[in-house]
């Protein structure tokens, strides 16, 4: 079993990036919802003045600007996908190895430290730029269905293009702490919660490989919990990330900006805004995540004698 546990980076890459792409066709218009319902400053509410539900919300997107509007963003995910999955399990199992003493044993939950780790390391090199750009493009209300509603950001590349000539390079790395503390509290319970539950039902049921569908339900209920812990990072994260920064203000002070602001206009409350979308959103994608990298990676190590050979008779 120890040896199916270790991936080689090429596993990694294309089963994470599979993963990955999977779980952003599914999931991406819980995205778009959860994004909007973060960035409104009242309680998006329908004709009768009830409060909207995520799911009043998502009908009111496609009423205004077309079902396509719920995939706004979906090009600056889907090209950070692959290298945003790889980075994940590839540094997880390298900070894994890593956390061992000099007998070859594994740390005390060396599975929280690496996955905390591995959350840092992606949120650096791939999710906050992607993050930035995914954002400017879902808060665009422009009708999809109307070729004169022209927005501002036409694509994830030129979302990205305008926003470094505009405001500098920097802007695409606003948020960069926020959204290290979140993707680094993410992880530090999604892989130890699975790694947890993958164990618990190998060795009740006396297998190796999991069957897809029980890889699908304890990645859900790993996905969950991140979002309902850092729900309020997230939150100011995704304010910080919309809006431009013309006061020139630092990363705390900033944060304390928004914070305030969020406190003081809207109440505590806000801080859980979007907070059903989002479990909604990571949760499946965790288990349409873990079930495809599980299923690819275990046909790539299956069929990696087959590749050899056929490499080397060419």
């Amino acid at each position: 079993m120890a040896a199916r546990e270790k991936k080689s980076p090429l596993t990694n890459l294309i089963a994470g990036g599979t993963a990955g792409f999977m779980e952003a066709l599914i999931c991406h218009p819980l995205d778009t919802i959860k994004v909007r319902m973060q960035l409104a400053k009242n309680i998006p509410r329908n004709a009768a003045g009830a409060n909207l539900s995520f799911v009043g919300v998502g009908m009111k997107i496609v009423r205004k600007e077309s079902p396509l509007a719920l995939y706004k963003g979906l090009g600056a995910v889907t090209a950070g996908i692959v290298p945003k999955m790889a980075i994940r399990f590839t540094t997880f199992q390298f900070y894994k190895d890593l956390m061992v003493d000099k007998n070859g044993t594994p740390w005390k939950l060396n599975n929280l430290w690496a996955g905390l780790l591995a959350g840092v390391t992606e949120a650096v090199l791939v999710v906050t730029p992607m993050d930035v750009v995914k954002i400017r493009l879902q808060a665009q209300r422009h009708s999809m269905a109307d070729p004169l509603d022209i927005p501002k950001y036409r694509n994830a590349a030129h979302c990205a293009y305008t926003v470094v000539r505009e405001e500098g390079f920097g802007a695409l790395y606003r948020g960069v702490g926020l959204t290290s503390l979140r993707q680094a509290s993410n992880q530090a319970a999604n892989f130890p919660t699975y790694h947890f539950l993958k164990g618990y039902l190998q060795r009740t049921q006396d297998i190796k490989e999991l069957p897809g569908y029980q890889s699908a339900i304890i990645g859900c209920i790993s996905g969950a919990m991140g979002p309902l812990v850092n729900n309020p990072i997230d939150i100011v994260k995704t304010r910080i990330q919309k809006t431009p920064n013309p006061e020139g203000l630092g990363g705390w002070a900033r944060f304390k900006e928004v914070n305030g602001a969020i406190l003081k206009n809207e109440g505590w409350r806000a801080f859980y805004k979007g907070v059903t979308p989002r479990v909604l959103r990571v949760a499946p994608g965790q288990a349409v995540t873990f079930a495809v990298y599980e299923r690819v990676s275990s046909w790539l190590d299956t069929n990696s004698d087959t590749f050899k050979l056929t490499a080397t008779a060419k």
